[in-house]
C-alpha cells in the first residue's frame, strides 16, 4: 500500500513546480504535510543506541529495510519529499540514538526545487559535521543520487535534470575526505545503456520497486558496508 501512496503523491510533486522559483531557491520540502506525520512516528519510537539508520527522502522511506536486510533493528528515517534543509532540522532524532552507521541518500528533491548543486553538497557537509559532532562513533555513508528515466510514463517533469544528478554526485564524491565520510556509488547499479534508470526497477523513472532494494543492499553487503 505504501508504494501506491507515493505513486498517488506524484501529481503533488509536479504541482509544486509552480512555486520552485518564487525565491532564490525554495527550501520547503515537497509534501510538507507528510513531514510532521513521520516526525511524530519517529518520536514515538524508543531511543535504542547503536542501530543502523537509513536517512533520506521517499526513496529511503519506501525501502522495507527490516525485511530486505532481515534485521528488525534497522531504522528507516526517510521522509517523502524531504530535502537537505529538512534533514538538517531533524538531526537530533538521529544523533540522540548514537547510531553505529548512517546511510544517507538525499538531493533529488533539492534538484527538483532548483537548489544549486554547490548548496546541496554544502548541506551534506553540514549534516555529516553535525552527526560527527554529536555522535562521533557513528560511521557515515553518503550514497550517490540515483539515475533518472524521464522517458517513462508519469515521470514528474521538474525532476528532468539529469546533469545536476551527475554534478552533485561528483561533488559528494569529492567532499568525502574533508567530510570524513564514505562515499558509495550506487548510481551504477541501476543505469541502463542509455544512461537512464533501468525501467524494470522503477515505477515512473524516479522511485524504486522492491527488487531494486535487494540489489542495493546486496551491494552494500558485498562491499563490506553492512
Amino acid at each position: 500500500m505504501k508504494y501506491l501512496f507515493f505513486l498517488f503523491l506524484i501529481p503533488l510533486f509536479a504541482g509544486a513546480q509552480n512555486v520552485t522559483n518564487q525565491h532564490l531557491f525554495d527550501t520547503i520540502p515537497f509534501i510538507p504535510e507528510h513531514t510532521p506525520v513521520r516526525l511524530k512516528a519517529f518520536a514515538a519510537e524508543p531511543i535504542l543506541l547503536g542501530r543502523v539508520i537509513f536517512l533520506g527522502n521517499s526513496i529511503t522511506e519506501m525501502g522495507d529495510w527490516k525485511k530486505v536486510l532481515n534485521d528488525t533493528t534497522v531504522l528507516n528515517r526517510g521522509i517523502g519529499g524531504d530535502i537537505t534543509f529538512g534533514v538538517l532540522k531533524r538531526l537530533k532524532d538521529i544523533t540522540d540514538r548514537q547510531p553505529a552507521k548512517v546511510f544517507i541518500l538525499l538531493g533529488i528533491n533539492d534538484i527538483g526545487k532548483d537548489i544549486p548543486d554547490a548548496v546541496i553538497a554544502d548541506n551534506y557537509l553540514k549534516i555529516v559535521k553535525e552527526i560527527h559532532l554529536k555522535s562521533p562513533q557513528t560511521k557515515i555513508f553518503v550514497e550517490s543520487i540515483l539515475p533518472l528515466n524521464s522517458t517513462m510514463p508519469n515521470f514528474p517533469q521538474h525532476y528532468d535534470k539529469e546533469e545536476h544528478v551527475l554534478a552533485v554526485n561528483k561533488l559528494l564524491k569529492g567532499n568525502a575526505t574533508v567530510g570524513n565520510y564514505t562515499f558509495i556509488d550506487i548510481f551504477h547499479l541501476f543505469i541502463d545503456a542509455d544512461g537512464r534508470l533501468k525501467s524494470e526497477f522503477s515505477y515512473e523513472g524516479l522511485h524504486l520497486k522492491p527488487a531494486a532494494y535487494v540489489i542495493w543492499t546486496d551491494y552494500l553487503k558485498k562491499q563490506g558496508y553492512l
